[in-house]
């Protein structure tokens, strides 16, 4: 049972059941449900681009998809796991009220979680899809190694651009194993398309990290590192914006090799322009609401990128809408 340990420790929380402790951790930390809403649309719409690329028309059987949404999901949520050791020392310095830190949870509870669900990873996709485990084994042999900052902790921590870069190639490491249960499964060569899918996903990745690291001034907390603080919260904004921008060039680049039409492109326009405005209305006046609206646009631009490039076009065959 995890025990109190700073002013932010709440004793009935921290003697609680390990249910109920872990219960507020996700919902902190890993809320299942959104994270699961965003993750399961990721792994839906590369299965879906992949088989548009290839000319079919049919999804994969709902099994084999709960499978890669099940192994996805639990995929980031190891990412967090892991995130919580690396970054143990810095929470429990400048970030005390998170759950670690105030003794809400343990890293030893989180180590024997993280173990558990490697395990049934493990054991479902060698059940149902042994061919998957070697890709499997790839992502979690490199989110170990970003676990331990590949060896050079210091070096990362004082440039920001690498640190970044290097640890978004998870994203589309999970891609191209989610992607696999149509090409890889049905043995056939991976799309072409797949590389602008997988760009695309890795910007993503990207434009949430900086999304949610854009603050007000008095949100800025010492030791915390923010891009806000980092390049100063115009730059920092007009950073993420740009990020968008080459993000949409590569979704545009994606369409086009699934053979999607210019309704599509004009479509991906209209939700760059949607998104981009919170970050335009943050930089005419900065506040902490809108700030925050450049945290949730973030996470709407990579549902709608995900749904527009695979989930809407797979769903239209599915339900005969065309």
């Amino acid at each position: 049972m995890a025990q109190p340990d700073n002013e932010y420790s709440k004793p009935e929380e921290n003697s609680a059941s390990f249910l109920k402790r872990f219960y507020i951790y996700q919902k902190e930390r890993f809320p299942f449900l959104a994270h699961g809403v965003l993750v399961a649309s990721f792994t839906f719409s590369a299965i879906a681009y992949s088989l548009i690329c290839r000319g079919e028309t049919d999804f994969v059987h709902w099994k084999n998809y709960a499978v890669a949404a099940f192994t996805t999901i639990t995929l980031f949520f190891l990412v967090r796991i892991f995130d919580e050791f690396k970054d143990a020392e810095d929470d429990a310095a400048f970030r005390k009220e998170l759950p670690v830190p105030r003794g809400l949870i343990s890293l030893r509870e989180l180590f024997w979680i993280g173990v558990v669900v490697v395990i049934a990873q493990i054991t479902v996709n060698l059940l149902f899809f042994p061919k998957l485990l070697l890709i499997y084994g790839v992502v979690v042999l490199y989110l170990s190694l970003m676990g331990k900052e590949f060896f050079i902790p210091e070096w990362l921590k004082k440039h920001q651009f690498w640190y970044v870069t290097s640890h978004m190639f998870i994203i589309p490491l999970i891609d191209i194993y989610a992607s696999g249960f149509d090409w890889l499964y049905e043995g056939v060569s991976a799309p072409k398309g797949l590389l602008f899918f997988f760009c695309v996903s890795y910007m993503n990745g990207i434009v949430l990290e900086i999304g949610r690291k854009i603050k007000v001034s008095e949100d800025e907390k010492t030791g915390v590192l923010t891009y806000s603080s980092l390049f100063g919260a115009q730059k920092a904004t007009w950073l993420w914006i740009g990020i968008l921008l080459v993000t949409l060039g590569f979704s545009i680049a994606a369409s086009l090799f699934a053979g999607q039409s210019l309704t599509t492109h004009l479509v991906l326009g209209s939700f760059f322009l949607l998104c981009a405005l919170p970050a335009f209305l943050f930089l005419a006046k900065q506040s902490r609401k809108r700030a925050k609206f450049i945290e949730y646009s973030s996470a709407l631009w990579t549902i709608l990128m995900y749904l527009s490039l695979g989930g809407w076009p797979m769903l239209r065959e599915m339900l005969n809408l065309n």
